[in-house]
């Protein structure tokens, strides 16, 4: 095993959690992000836990960027083992209220990065036998009332993985998926939405999570090394996502209680 691995969206957050839980393996890193200080902040913790690499500035709406950066983990470590597309926007907003270019923005980056991730990378991967990390959310499975734009961006990363998972395995390429709920994060630096109650929600579930981007980085190695797909580090997550196999209705109604809950306090606000 070579033990290089690519993770886009890596100046911060979950991005930056996972590399340095690689990099406590003495892993090499090749971290990309559209925060150049992000990213020499990321690089040089690396270096402390103990791994190396390097840093190459990618905004993952754009192939030939997403190619180029393949081509220097080609150059500089003679391929890759795996990949983490990380890189993720946030986004909230009741369908009437988001417009076209909200779609737009969302799907663009949370769910084409994703498939341009791995399409720029599928080459090395199959000469390395390696494996792909694809990081949704619970969004993707639960859908969220006011993020229907969000919701399905990252269906499709779930949908996308599910894919892959079953087409490339004669290539003997892994491939696994993680819905992490919501967490403390600088997601929110990015979040784009039609009212600020709604940042304000949103930041609230954010700020209410008693689990860190640390500790999901920590869950993930440990179930991509046991090889499960579907990676739900959440325990609340877990047990959503039981009742909605078991009893989809049940949480259909609770979520459409949550929305209007949601619309209630909205119009207070406003």
């Amino acid at each position: 095993m070579q033990n290089r691995i690519m993770i886009t969206g890596a100046g911060s957050g979950l991005g930056r959690e996972i590399a340095l839980r690689w990099a406590r393996e003495g892993w090499r890193l090749a971290l990309s992000d559209v925060s150049d200080a992000g990213l020499q902040e990321t690089l040089s913790l690396v270096r402390k836990a103990g791994g190396d690499g390097f840093v190459q500035r990618c905004d993952v709406r754009d192939y030939s960027q997403l190619t180029a950066f393949a081509q220097a983990c080609e150059q500089k470590f003679g391929g890759i083992d795996v990949i983490v597309n990380n890189a993720g926007v946030a986004s909230g907003g009741f369908f009437g209220e988001l417009s076209l270019e909200d779609w737009d923005w969302q799907i663009a980056i949370n769910l084409m990065g994703v498939v341009k991730g791995c399409k720029a990378f599928l080459p090395l991967l199959e000469q390395s036998k390696g494996t792909i990390i694809n990081i949704a959310s619970m969004a993707a499975l639960m859908q969220g009332p006011a993020m229907s734009n969000y919701n399905v961006a990252k269906a499709g990363v779930v949908a996308l993985s599910e894919s892959l998972l079953v087409e490339l395995r004669q290539q003997e390429i892994a491939v696994h998926v993680v819905c992490p709920s919501f967490f403390q994060t600088n997601l929110l630096d990015s979040f784009r939405g039609p009212t600020p109650a709604m940042k304000a929600q949103v930041g609230k579930l954010l700020e209410s999570s008693p689990i860190t981007a640390s500790d999901i980085a920590e869950y993930v190695y440990d179930q991509v090394g046991k090889g499960e797909f579907l990676i739900l580090p959440h325990e609340q997550g877990r047990v959503a996502w039981q009742i909605k196999q078991q009893n989809p209705q049940a949480l259909y109604d609770e979520m459409a209680n949550m929305a209007d809950k949601m619309r209630a306090k909205s119009r207070s606000v406003g």
